[in-house]
């Protein structure tokens, strides 16, 4: 069964992150965001540990990761039905937990996706999906960015819709400001009004010319060289 499962890591990887960027469309967005979005974070720590399984430690400190999630989300569920002022506040906690973690598993995973990608000597179709998953998790680590900002500083963007989990206030917003960013588009609907926000933006935004500039460039390359040789 592992092997079966190894084989299709990269759909199974790309999936779970098309699902958490458009899950929401078919639900009511507080239960996407309270239940839904949780479970499918933690599904994609699970097709990560799948992707990186050859490489021990790395995937052992995903499993404790996703053990974390566990705890948290069930902890949540927990919070959310009792209610107490002083279980909110350990839930404030949790949930700044919650984005730490999966913000240190996005940087992992897309290390190891462009490291994998950037070693390939054939263009398979597994590079293909590891280079579409790359970008998509580039897309997640801009939104834990942007979510850092906006808790360490709040009111750094302009135009967003707060939502409140246990008296801990984020944005779904943006997620899509981080793609809307990256993808350099620029609809002007949500932006940085903080120094550090922008600083924010800009970094985002070059990381992503970068990755299709460098990463994608050498994979093409890669693919006409291998296709005239053959």
């Amino acid at each position: 069964m592992y092997k079966s499962v190894f084989k299709y890591r990269n759909e199974s990887f790309l999936i779970t992150q098309l699902l958490i960027l458009f899950g929401s469309i078919g639900f009511d967005a507080h239960f996407f965001e309270t239940i839904l979005s949780p479970l499918l974070f933690i599904a994609n720590i699970l097709a990560g540990i799948v992707l990186i399984s050859k490489k021990i430690k790395l995937m052992w400190f995903f499993i404790i990761i996703i053990c974390v999630e566990v705890v948290i989300f069930g902890f949540g569920n927990y919070t959310s039905v009792t209610k107490t002022i002083s279980l909110s506040n350990y839930l404030k906690f949790f949930i700044y937990l919650k984005f730490f973690t999966y913000f240190i598993f996005h940087i992992l995973v897309t290390f190891e996706i462009i490291k994998t990608v950037w070693n390939a000597k054939l263009i398979e179709r597994n590079v293909i999906l590891g280079l579409i998953s790359g970008y998509i998790s580039l897309g997640f680590i801009g939104y834990f960015i942007f979510l850092s900002v906006n808790l360490g500083h709040p009111n750094s963007f302009a135009g967003l819709d707060l939502i409140e989990l246990g008296r801990a206030t984020y944005s779904s917003g943006l997620m899509y400001f981080s793609y809307v960013t990256l993808l350099t588009i620029g609809y002007g609907d949500i932006y940085p009004i903080t120094q550090v926000a922008q600083k924010a933006a800009i970094f985002v935004g070059l990381t992503g010319q970068f990755y299709l500039v460098i990463l994608t460039a050498i994979t093409v390359g890669k693919y006409l060289n291998q296709q005239n040789n053959s």
